[in-house]
């Protein structure tokens, strides 16, 4: 037979996680929503004393490298690297 072990007893502390809004504590919620617009995702929380918390979540796309190669002999061999993401630098 196999003991059980108890389950972990975390605080309220101990399970939150991310970024904690000062300001927003103890707010009464009214009611929350989504939308898009434009491409951007907007996440609203309307509170009762009509105070409003809002995300405006969007994505990007960036280049990372642009680069000529020549792949004439089946093998890479690269002429010149025209754009570079900085984080790939060292």
């Amino acid at each position: 037979m196999t003991k059980r072990m108890s389950p972990v007893k975390l605080s309220a502390r101990g399970i939150l996680h991310g970024k904690q809004y000062p300001g927003i504590h103890g707010k009464v919620v009214d009611w929350a929503d989504h939308a898009f617009e434009e491409g951007i995702l907007y996440i609203r929380v309307r509170f009762a004393d009509r105070t409003e918390l809002c995300w405006r979540i969007v994505s990007s796309t960036a280049i990372e490298e642009a680069d000529l190669s020549d792949w004439k002999t089946g093998n890479f061999r690269q002429l010149r690297v025209f754009a570079q993401n900085e984080s790939n630098l060292e």
